[in-house]
């Protein structure tokens, strides 16, 4: 471990450890008998922690939980005294866009700025949520102007949300820090949770490296998006093309069916890879424009199928969640269907299984029955008990290719 004040009570603090990156790291490293102390302000998270709940959907979440708490080495504070008794800090707090798709580094540094009486030199502070490219040398050099002697590091998360107990374990980490004392001190700190590779860079490296891995992604998610369009345009059924490139044919096993490409990750770090590019980043623009575009696409193809438009029917949207079998509704483009439908159709009627919302269908049952047409957002597993023949005069929206639809049953 790194050299840090004398007696320190906790071998790593982690400030944001009980959202959804935090969280999972923080029972990962409590589990390995690291002393470990979480600072978060969300009250109603840290309740339901400490009653060995996690507040949202992770696989076998609550069994890791309850063992690390059965250990003692789990602690949860609203104060942030237990930074300065902390080796490690790790903050997961990273870098959102503002409305003009910029950068918005306020809160990251505002979070710095607040907390800078309890850091103590010796310290690593470890980045762990997605920043700008330069923000750890940035956060570094703040924190020696104001005398601090606290090294900073910057190792990006990188798993599946929901998933990150299991992914935590299985996947390589890269790891990137200030001077060389105290990468090998990180590498240290998550060699406890991982027998698989370490991969050390550049801080700046890393940093690009986890942007250009979520851009990637949207990048790909694009490509299934535009090829939907364009098969769609001509009258044709993407999913059997999809089918007929991918079978048994290693050379495009990395092309995704279509669907909503969202979340608080994607769209955000592209756009910030944007900005990094002084907006030359054509790729990335061209993504965005595409599956942000797709919710009105699917609109308007659904609108040109009815003989009236929509102005008199009522849309059904399943799935409200930003990815299946989840609860996280953050920048969902169900919602950006929601509001656009609902400038045009008699009634929009909601469901989601894991989101909580009085306004939503009780059933997916009163969403059928009562729909003209049924949009699916999110292809939930629930979602695939439906049977449409069941609801004749429903017509269906699915390009997941999640129900077995006849034709009959396609809305467009």
């Amino acid at each position: 471990m790194i050299a840090a004040p004398t007696g320190s009570r906790y071998d790593v603090c982690v400030i944001g450890g009980a959202g959804h990156v935090g969280l999972p790291l923080s029972v990962a490293f409590a589990r390995k008998g690291l002393r470990t102390a979480i600072v978060d302000i969300n009250e109603a998270h840290c309740e339901k922690i400490r009653a060995g709940s996690f507040p949202f959907l992770e696989r076998n979440g609550d069994a890791a939980l309850a063992e690390a708490l059965a250990q003692g080495t789990l602690a949860l504070s609203s104060a942030p005294d237990a930074i300065a008794e902390s080796r490690n800090v790790v903050i997961v707090i990273g870098t959102p866009i503002d409305e003009y798709l910029n950068p918005d580094f306020r809160g990251l540094r505002k979070l710095v700025e607040r907390h800078l009486p309890y850091f103590r030199d010796g310290q690593t502070l470890i980045l762990r949520s997605t920043v700008f490219p330069g923000t750890t040398d940035m956060i570094q050099n703040y924190l020696r102007d104001n005398g601090k002697n606290v090294t900073l590091a910057f190792c990006p998360e990188r798993i599946v949300q929901g998933e990150a107990i299991e992914e935590l374990a299985r996947l390589p980490q890269i790891i990137s820090a200030c001077d060389e004392r105290a990468l090998d001190g990180v590498e240290s700190l998550f060699r406890t949770i991982t027998d698989r590779k370490i991969i050390r860079v550049t801080p700046m490296e890393a940093e690009l490296a986890k942007l250009f891995s979520n851009a990637w992604r949207y990048i790909r998610f694009s490509a299934a998006n535009q090829f939907f369009m364009i098969a769609k345009n001509h009258g044709l059924d993407y999913r059997r093309i999809h089918a007929a490139m991918c079978d048994d044919y290693p050379r495009n096993d990395g092309l995704p069916t279509p669907g909503f490409a969202a979340g608080p990750c994607l769209f955000k770090d592209t756009m910030q890879l944007s900005a990094f590019a002084n907006n030359q980043f054509l790729l990335g623009h061209a993504a965005m424009l595409i599956n942000e575009g797709l919710p009105g696409y699917l609109l308007k193809k659904t609108r040109e199928a009815q003989p009236n438009g929509l102005g008199g029917l009522t849309i059904g949207i399943l799935g409200m969640a930003f990815k299946r079998n989840n609860d996280d509704k953050r920048d969902s483009l169900s919602y950006k269907l929601k509001k656009l439908a609902e400038t045009e159709c008699r009634r929009v009627i909601c469901h989601d299984p894991y989101i909580a919302d009085p306004s939503f269908a009780a059933t997916v049952d009163d969403v059928l029955t009562a729909s003209n047409i049924v949009i699916i957002a999110t292809p939930h597993d629930v979602y695939r008990d439906i049977d449409p023949s069941r609801y004749p005069q429903t017509r269906f929206v699915d390009i997941w290719g999640h129900l077995p639809l006849q034709l009959e049953h396609h809305a467009i």
